[in-house]
């Protein structure tokens, strides 16, 4: 998908649709876009956003070292701890209520692994932007997010409007990167307009219409559902019995070829 579609539109996913790989022993990728041996012409990104894998490695499992180029790559660990290590002397250990950021630029090498030690998986979102910033240096940032009390907080934004505070800088600057939380039964807090909006469930469970007044047809979400929002479309979000989290991307165009 490359264009908005000419009225609003709330595109439900659901995890099990999600295309399933297993590229090394021990890791399980579920991905939403098309992906490596997986290639689906209709699904290749949405918005600005290439891809948006859900990860599971087993203890001592991992990627091995691999190179990006020209990618923002965003890290959101569910589970566990992530050991990242690359090409430019990043080194650092992703754990739940952390994210980390690699704008690969010119050209990166790096490895993922689970932490050396654990007896569990790490479970985590990885997130790639195309960023409007080529053949730049690499870049690397980790950050503890600090929740906000209104359920709205900034993870990472390459927006002027964002410049200044404590997210992590993207190189794309009509993007930004949320978590939105609410309690149980609670509503979302008032989420940011953009022309394509991506929320991915993390946690918890949500309800919601798809578009505003009496003709939205309500829909309900759990933890790896996603939803592809244009314009005024996904319309109530409320929390469940257990509240919700989940990961939002404001964007306000599409990838761009050529």
């Amino acid at each position: 998908m490359t264009d908005a579609p000419a009225r609003p539109r709330a595109d439900l996913r659901r995890t099990a649709e999600r295309y399933r790989s297993t590229p090394a022993e021990g890791v399980e990728t579920r991905h939403a876009f098309s992906f490596s041996g997986h290639y689906d012409p209709r699904n290749t990104h949405f918005g600005a956003l290439l891809a948006c894998n859900e990860e599971l490695l087993a203890p001592g499992a991992g990627f091995d070292e691999h190179k990006h180029r020209d990618t923002e790559i965003l890290t959101w660990v569910l589970e566990g701890a992530l050991a990242h290590r690359d090409s430019h002397g990043h080194s650092g250990v992703v754990r739940p209520g952390m994210l980390q950021h690699l704008g690969a630029g010119s050209g990166v090498t790096h490895t993922e692994r689970n932490v050396g030690g654990a007896d569990g998986p790490v479970r985590f979102v990885q997130m790639w932007l195309q960023p409007d910033t080529f053949d730049a240096p690499p870049v690397y940032g980790l950050r503890a997010v600090e929740r906000a009390a209104d359920g709205l907080t900034l993870l990472a934004s390459g927006t002027e409007r964002d410049a200044g505070t404590g997210a992590l800088r993207l190189r794309r600057a009509d993007a930004a990167l949320w978590l939105v939380t609410a309690g149980p039964w609670q509503p979302l807090p008032p989420l940011p307009a953009a022309a394509y909006r991506y929320a991915h469930l993390t946690v918890g469970s949500l309800g919601y219409r798809t578009v505003p007044g009496p003709q939205g047809g309500g829909r309900s979400m759990v933890p790896g559902d996603s939803v592809r929002i244009t314009g005024d479309a996904f319309a109530a979000p409320t929390a469940g019995g257990a509240g919700a989290e989940l990961l939002l991307w404001e964007m306000h165009s599409p990838v761009s070829y050529g």
